[in-house]
């Protein structure tokens, strides 16, 4: 069971996921989750100047004082992070040094422009941390240009269209039912609405990214731009191959990365820096820096690159993100690091393993990423992807739903769901407990009734199994 702690107006509520378990919650093991004088994580600091309220790595009592609604959920939504699983495979854990960047002063200040080159004075200090940035950048992917502005990986994507296309020119890039994301094309996106888009699909058979039918699909439509990399596929990318069609076409070919920023960076999945003409990434993902986007290109494009993303698509930098962006790209190139992307893949794979074992089907049948997508219809077709992130969420497992290749189901409801390690790996988890956290997954999703709802017995044993894993793999303390 998770809980959140709200103080309001000095009493105390607590939230757990379902009425249900609300009225079945207790008193006694709600006080004993009260964060405690000296706690490190979001309790109360004994300081020379009195008592200093902290959330993780920052100071609330400022904001206690202007604010308190805000601090209650500041401190509450720390207090959900620390009590629960978080397996949504675009989702980290920051460090506490990553956090009091992007909490800095460098939020007062604007700088329009680049390093050298703004169009504000006193700009000295951020243009060191965004020159840290981007040579950071380049060390860990190999890069020869870097821009590290990028309010998002979207936003990084724009940049590069921005660069080389025209509205009403044509984008090739993978079906979002098979693993593909918004901004590479889908109607909803600016993509779909400025650009001729179509799309390629994985295998139906394998899971695996149909190449041959990519490059056929792109000798038929004649795009100005393939893109390549995705948000639930869970095998590595052959680079090399998406070129070779691109280049067939005489199109541009743009690798994003964005799941898969810290695996690369760590050399445990194959680059495409060097390969494709420009990559852009998330940069708050499995590279765990600061919220935001980067784009990687050669010295060719750079100063197109430079000046789609500002002025073409954005005013002022977000320059404490790229503080935080910076700290994080340090963290990065230090050989724990490396260590700890090996173990993000070697979860994922015991993940989808022993999840297979309970019956389950992970699409293209395992892993090579941080990933697993798990299509439902054969080992649960009652159960939709909707009603297995509830079942998950009410016991402390976040997870979310997803659509799977073939999909029937609206996107709101689904047929899948993507579990992945990045944040448990962030918390310590080897093999061992990954096989703990899948047990307990299976265990509710076989559960899971057409709402989400679950047994009492059920959802009381598998909470204290994720307020166990919680207890031995702590956060934020």
């Amino acid at each position: 069971m998770f809980f959140l702690i709200f103080l309001v107006s000095g009493s105390i509520t607590r939230y757990c996921g379902t009425t249900a378990a609300r009225e079945r919650a207790g008193t006694n093991t709600l006080l004993s989750r009260l964060p405690q004088v000296n706690d490190m994580g979001t309790g109360m600091e004994d300081t020379t100047e009195g008592v200093v309220e902290r959330d993780g790595a920052v100071a609330l009592d400022e904001v206690r004082a202007v604010d308190p609604a805000v601090a209650d959920a500041l401190r509450a939504e720390t207090e959900r992070q620390r009590s629960t699983l978080e397996l949504i495979a675009s989702e980290n854990h920051a460090s506490e040094a990553v956090l009091q960047a992007q909490g800095s002063t460098f939020t007062n200040k604007y700088a329009e422009g680049y390093p050298g080159k703004r169009y504000y004075a006193g700009c000295e200090h951020v243009d060191t941390v965004e020159e840290l940035a981007r040579e950071r950048a380049k060390e860990l992917w190999g890069a020869d240009h870097v821009n590290v502005q990028p309010h998002s990986g979207t936003q990084a994507n724009q940049a590069v269209y921005l660069t080389v296309l025209e509205p009403g020119d044509r984008i090739l890039s993978l079906s979002l039912d098979h693993g593909g994301h918004l901004s590479h094309g889908h109607p909803a996106n600016f993509t779909g609405q400025l650009y001729e888009t179509e799309s390629y699909e994985v295998d139906p058979d394998t899971g695996y990214i149909d190449y041959d039918g990519l490059r056929e699909t792109a000798e038929a439509f004649n795009p100005d731009v393939v893109v390549s990399g995705f948000s639930a596929y869970p095998r590595q990318v052959e680079w090399e191959r998406i070129q070779a069609a691109a280049d067939a076409v005489d199109a541009y070919h743009l690798a994003d990365i964005a799941h898969i920023t810290g695996l690369v960076a760590a050399g445990v999945h194959p680059s495409p820096v060097g390969v494709a003409d420009f990559v852009t990434g998330s940069t708050h993902k499995t590279v765990r820096a600061g919220r935001g986007g980067i784009v990687m290109c050669d010295e060719e494009h750079a100063d197109d690159v430079d000046s789609s993303v500002f002025p073409g698509g954005q005013g002022g930098p977000l320059m404490h993100n790229v503080a935080g962006k910076a700290v994080g790209f340090e963290e990065a190139l230090r050989p724990a690091f490396d260590e700890y992307a090996h173990q993000v893949v070697d979860n994922a794979a015991a993940l989808a393993e022993r999840l297979a074992e309970h019956g389950f089907s992970p699409v293209s049948g395992g892993t090579d990423t941080h990933l697993v997508l798990l299509d439902l219809r054969e080992s649960h077709p009652d159960t939709t992807g909707q009603a297995a992130e509830r079942a998950l969420e009410s016991v402390g497992l976040i997870a979310n739903k997803n659509t799977v290749p073939g999909e029937t189901r609206s996107p709101f409801v689904t047929s899948g769901v993507r579990v992945g390690t990045p944040a448990v790996t962030t918390r310590g988890f080897e093999e061992a407990a990954t096989h703990e956290l899948a047990d307990a997954v299976a265990r509710v999703v076989d559960a899971a009734g057409e709402d989400g709802d679950l047994p009492e017995d059920v959802e009381r044993e598998v909470s204290a199994t994720v307020d166990d894993l919680c207890e031995r793999f702590p956060l934020y303390e």
